[in-house]
């Protein structure tokens, strides 16, 4: 089936007990037995959940992977990932990643002894030479978040390969519509599932895919023993989201490309930084890697300081100030006081995350209407 047919009908079969076109939630949170030690299909919905298994199949289905896990959050898939390591292991990142992944790498997997080094991904050959004796997981974005950096997804698999160390990547900004990084050469595929995949800005969760049955198994142990499963409403919430993923992206990609070759023709704006753009240093590799649109982020930088680019961002009408994306309305943060303000100030003004940066969510309403919008913003 093409990807369109198996977001709306893999893991969204018709209830067998009543034809119900949407399948029930699941809300028990435990399920009885036949006889002691002896285990049904679900035992405790901690460690597994109709609803969350019909959308973790969907999921893998759309990723091309063997299976997926959905967590309470998408850090909650990242800390997970990190939990396979011990103290005295190292973990090379990305330096254009969620303000959030950073934290959790700086700031909770340094209390139990891992190393971390940020690098740009960018440029492939940056991995290599940060790859250490201890090293064992490459962690990357692409789109980068929030300066919408590309990085060269099958080339950094192969380092990794050729270095006998896994390799995850955050795809929550391309999303499997427009990336299927496995395909690639990579281990684990995270997703803040909140965003695109929910699409609503009504759900919370995240979600790992992978390929290796062995790698699956050892992840579902830890998110089993730690506790950290997606609830039966988000999981139905997501998986709803889903039948609708690849119109919505391709939508809001559309509209993301329009506003950011507006903004590029504006004097207002110093820097406009979307993939789509043919001077972004990254377009060629973007438009080889990327299938059906460059994404609906976009940021752009304007002529003034930290105190214009709030008053920018706190002037808007339908862009809505806020943290997240990916839903159908439209949002807009200035990283350094909000989704990237848990990094250090010195890290985040060294890796290229300035004050006057504003990010833009496209969401679905008519572009004309966005342009405006932005406009009477920047002249106030």
């Amino acid at each position: 089936m093409k990807f369109r047919t198996r977001a709306v009908h893999v893991g969204n079969e018709k209830c067998r007990s009543t034809g119900a076109i949407v399948p029930p939630i699941h809300l028990a949170s435990t399920y009885v037995q036949n006889t002691p030690g002896e285990w049904g299909d679900y035992d405790y919905s901690r460690s597994g959940n109709p609803t969350r298994d019909n959308m973790e199949l969907t999921l893998a289905a759309l990723e091309g992977g063997i299976d997926s896990l959905a967590f309470a959050s998408g850090l909650a898939a990242i800390h997970c990932v990190t939990m396979l390591f011990e103290a005295g292991d190292h973990i090379v990142a990305g330096c254009d990643i969620y303000g959030g992944t950073y934290r959790l790498l700086h700031k909770i997997c340094n209390r139990s002894g891992i190393e971390v080094s940020l690098v740009d991904t960018s440029m492939p050959s940056n991995l290599s030479a940060a790859i250490q004796t201890n090293t064992k997981l490459i962690w990357i974005e692409s789109p980068g978040n929030p300066l919408m950096s590309i990085t060269d997804i099958l080339a950094c698999a192969k380092i990794a390969s050729q270095a006998k160390v896994l390799i995850g990547i955050d795809n929550t900004f391309a999303t499997p519509v427009l990336t299927q990084p496995l395909s690639l050469g990579i281990d684990i595929v995270m997703h803040s599932a909140t965003k695109y995949l929910g699409g609503h800005s009504d759900a919370l969760g995240g979600a790992l895919v992978v390929n290796s049955q062995t790698l699956r198994d050892q992840l579902y142990f830890i998110q089993n023993a730690t506790g950290n499963c997606m609830s039966p409403l988000d999981a139905f919430l997501v998986s709803r989201g889903m039948k609708t993923l690849d119109l919505r992206v391709k939508a809001q990609s559309a509209s993301a490309l329009l506003i950011a070759e507006y903004l590029e023709r504006d004097a207002r704006i110093k820097r406009v930084l979307y993939p789509g753009l043919p001077s972004f240093p990254g377009h060629e590799l973007a438009t080889r890697q990327m299938h059906g649109g460059y994404g609906a982020m976009l940021s752009f930088e304007i002529n003034g300081d930290f105190q214009k680019a709030k008053r920018v961002a706190s002037s808007t009408k339908l862009f809505q100030l806020a943290v997240s994306l990916g839903a159908v309305e439209s949002l807009i943060e200035q990283p350094a006081a909000m989704s990237h303000a848990s990094y250090d100030r010195e890290d985040r003004l060294k890796h290229g995350i300035t004050d006057e940066l504003i990010r833009l969510s496209v969401g679905l309403e008519d572009p004309e209407d966005l342009l405006e919008d932005l406009d009477q913003a920047l002249d106030a």
